[in-house]
């Protein structure tokens, strides 16, 4: 008998919750892995060789995500994002489940892009984040696949959806308390995957038998520049965006204070809002042979309409 039964670490993160809510709706069973277990859930330890054998699917979104305020241990990063990850492959492989799929990240190649971010890229992470995340990427590519598994590495841009932090809801605070955004002179474009279409593309994996095994990039199909999203979040929110076109001059000497002084802008913040970083969806698109459910507006509008 075919088995229903998918396996998620990280079930309580935003991804995760997501993520099961979409396997619910395909009738799917869930057992969710966790550190600190709940009901029907299984810890890391009591996660069993019998259990696994009874999944179809090992999701491993579970990890240590990037640490803006840079208060995190480096050794916690290679601890959580690589040591786990290896252990858990290794169950996997040990084990009758099909299919593997490790929530890498597009820092693991590139910390900035020039031009558009392929799977062809030499990684070269700068971040300890990007490193531990493409130290385990590393391990699972190394070990050699028995036939009858397949195993995805999926390495998704900025990740956006319903009630989910980061810097849209910075932009969201600009717009909606009516502060006009100060940097309208940056021209940038940026690629976003809503939650919905990088779920759509885990079910596509699961189902989908004739998908090779390989690192795969996550992008909605278009990339957005900043200012056209502050200007999305107006119209959505009905509060049209003021955009300025502050001299990148002043932006700069205003960053370099806020590094100092608690402003609500800073260097990295600058640099986040303002940096190009396009990533192409054009191999995971090409292997499914499916278009995505969302397009980049439609996913950014969900997301700002649950604020």
């Amino acid at each position: 008998m075919k088995s229903n039964l998918h396996i998620i670490t990280g079930n309580k993160g935003f991804v995760g919750l997501n993520l099961i809510d979409y396997f619910k709706k395909q009738k799917k069973e869930i057992v969710g892995v966790s550190r600190t277990p709940k009901n029907e859930e299984l810890s890391y330890e009591t996660l069993s060789l019998e259990k696994l054998n009874q999944a179809k699917s090992f999701i491993h979104l579970a990890g240590k995500a990037h640490d803006l305020k840079k208060t995190s241990e480096d050794a916690t990063y290679f601890e959580v994002n690589t040591e786990l990850t290896k252990t858990l492959f290794n169950q996997f492989l040990e084990s009758n489940c099909e299919v593997f799929i490790y929530m890498s990240s597009v820092k693991a190649a590139a910390d900035e892009v020039k031009g558009l971010l392929t799977e062809e890229v030499t990684p070269n992470p700068v971040t300890v984040y990007g490193k531990s995340k493409l130290a385990a990427e590393a391990y699972i590519l190394s070990q050699e696949i028995p036939q009858n598994k397949r195993v995805y590495i999926l390495r998704p841009c900025m990740i956006h959806g319903p009630n989910n932090k980061g810097n849209l809801n910075l932009l969201y605070t600009f717009v909606s308390k009516g502060i006009p955004y100060p940097f309208g002179k940056y021209e940038n474009a940026r690629s976003f995957v809503s939650v919905e279409n990088l779920c759509f593309v885990i079910n596509e994996l699961i189902e989908n038998k004739n998908v090779p095994s390989g690192v795969y990039n996550v992008a909605d199909d278009a990339s957005l520049s900043t200012t056209a999203l502050v200007k999305i979040i107006g119209d959505v929110i009905e509060k049209p965006a003021k955009v300025l076109n502050i001299p990148k001059f002043f932006v700069e000497v205003l960053a370099k204070v806020g590094d100092v002084l608690p402003l609500p802008v800073n260097s990295e913040r600058v640099q986040k809002l303002t940096e190009n970083y396009e990533v192409s969806n054009v191999k995971i698109k090409k292997a499914l042979q499916k278009e995505l459910p969302l397009s980049v507006e439609e996913g950014i509008k969900k997301t700002i309409a649950s604020f």
